[in-house]
């Protein structure tokens, strides 16, 4: 890089060239050669976290008369166009960086400086007019910073993730209502199990997202409440009494979210259990998305081979060298993203219980972790909604075939015939290839009348009452 593409800056360890049309500056420059690491960038959502803790700050020390107003302002319109998506590009620090984040807050500080001196008529690195530590970050350390941003960058990205959740739900749902009228036969060890219906399936489906929600949901109340203001190690060094509370507020108005400033600083500078809580609960969310996924594996496995009960949409061709061969796709990706997440929670748990005493240097990596882990699954849930779900069709016929030939249909025998008997019918059955009812008619122990109501797989579908049973039970005795 030739000198006259450069600008020239200094901090306590010297001096250093840093591109001049850039916005950030020489510690961001150092940090850019430190940690050529991934390529990966700051989540969008951490960006604009933690410009609204930067403007939040800016108008609590202009309420307090510790920056002045002329300079605060330019630091809140700075703010303001970060989050409004502009200067992004100047966020170069790798997400693998430095403990605690202080690279990224750097960044930040820098590219806010050098915009709002240009604001103020100023040019970029000299920071006469707005300076990153003096300005920018009066009253503040990256040890509050970041695991505030932090916090409030997950609860921000989670409102989409919901969304993403309440679609699926109400799909599944839809396609139980669609498909309650159709029996199958349920399988537990992948085996023959009792009839039941083929909507029951889809509604239990979207019942075990909705808890999964709830739980994320629950978990994330956690991340509202927020250390701001702790400064370097929770006691508030270098911060007027009235700031936190004044800043705090500030963010909740800023960002729409509801945080509050936490009981006890030094907790909130030491512990991240908001955050591997919330990890937990995707990783949990991740699991049944898995468990789903490859139950509409096997359920449209076929055509002729598989159980091929329903179908999913075709959306591209499943192979290169076998014609008219159509995969799984969307259920494939589901399982993939979600094996991802699975292991970003375990970067996570290790990251949250590496901290000691007053800071947890690793929070970088759990914000990387946690932040992808809900936009992957947001983007998966959508697309498997969109192009999986909302498409799934039902073969009737064979869900039906299964229902009538489950060999578990004895189970509905057992208040009737007893144990013992039904088993036998049900080794006969394997034997000979002959239906339940087949064997049931040829040895006489229930009427034609009973056979059909007993035997019938609808009924199997729902409790039936227990004085029905027992009076059924001594008509059979009776014969």
């Amino acid at each position: 890089m030739s000198k006259a593409s450069t600008r020239t800056e200094k901090d306590s360890l010297g001096l250093k060239e840093v591109p001049s049309d850039v916005y950030y500056g020489i510690q961001t420059a150092r940090a850019v050669e430190n940690y050529p690491i991934s390529g990966l960038r700051a989540h969008v959502a951490l960006i604009r976290a933690i410009a609204m803790i930067k403007e939040a700050a800016a108008e609590a020390n202009r309420d307090l008369a510790l920056v002045d107003e002329k300079t605060a302002e330019a630091i809140i319109t700075a703010a303001k166009e970060i989050q409004d998506g502009k200067w992004h590009e100047h966020f170069v620090v790798d997400v693998y960086q430095a403990g605690a984040g202080v690279s990224f807050h750097m960044n930040t500080n820098e590219v806010i400086a050098n915009r709002a001196s240009q604001l103020l008529g100023g040019t970029l690195g000299e920071y006469k007019h707005a300076h990153p530590n003096d300005h920018v970050n009066y009253g503040q350390s990256t040890n509050d910073v970041f695991p505030t941003a932090m916090r409030l960058a997950t609860l921000l990205e989670l409102e989409r993730l919901y969304a993403a959740l309440d679609a699926l739900a109400v799909e599944l749902t839809n396609k139980g209502l669609e498909f309650h009228h159709i029996l199958k036969s349920g399988r537990t060890h992948l085996m023959d199990a009792v009839p039941m219906r083929l909507g029951q399936e889809f509604t239990a489906y979207a019942s075990a997202i909705r808890r999964a929600q709830r739980s994320i949901q629950e978990q994330g109340e956690l991340l509202r409440e927020v250390g701001l203001g702790g400064s370097a190690v929770g006691t508030g060094i270098n911060t007027h009494p009235d700031y936190r509370e004044k800043a705090i507020a500030h963010l909740a108005r800023i960002s729409g979210e509801k945080l509050v400033p936490v009981d006890d600083m030094r907790y909130a500078m030491q512990s991240n259990l908001a955050m591997s809580s919330v990890s937990s609960a995707l990783r949990n969310l991740a699991l049944e998305v898995i468990r789903i996924s490859n139950d509409l594996r096997l359920l449209s496995s076929g055509p002729n081979t598989g159980l091929a009960e329903i179908n999913l949409p075709a959306l591209q061709p499943g192979s290169s060298i076998m014609p008219g061969k159509i995969n799984p796709v969307m259920a494939e990706l589901a399982a993939m993203v979600s094996f991802q997440v699975v292991g970003y929670d375990t970067a996570v748990a290790l990251a949250v219980q590496s901290g000691q005493l007053e800071l947890n240097v690793m929070m970088p990596t759990m914000a990387h972790s946690v932040l992808t882990s809900i936009t992957i699954m947001t983007n998966m849930l959508r697309q498997l909604t969109e192009f999986c779900i909302k498409g799934i069709t039902a073969n009737e016929g064979r869900c039906d075939f299964y229902a009538q030939s489950t060999v578990s249909l004895a189970t509905a025998l057992n208040p009737y015939i007893g144990y013992a008997k039904a088993a036998e019918i049900t080794k006969e059955s394997v034997a000979t290839g002959k239906t339940i009812i087949e064997i049931a008619r040829s040895r006489g122990y229930l009427s034609e009348e009973q056979i059909k109501e007993i035997l019938d797989p609808a009924r199997m579908t729902e409790p039936q009452r227990p004085l029905e049973a027992a009076k059924d039970r001594e008509k059979v005795k009776s014969r």
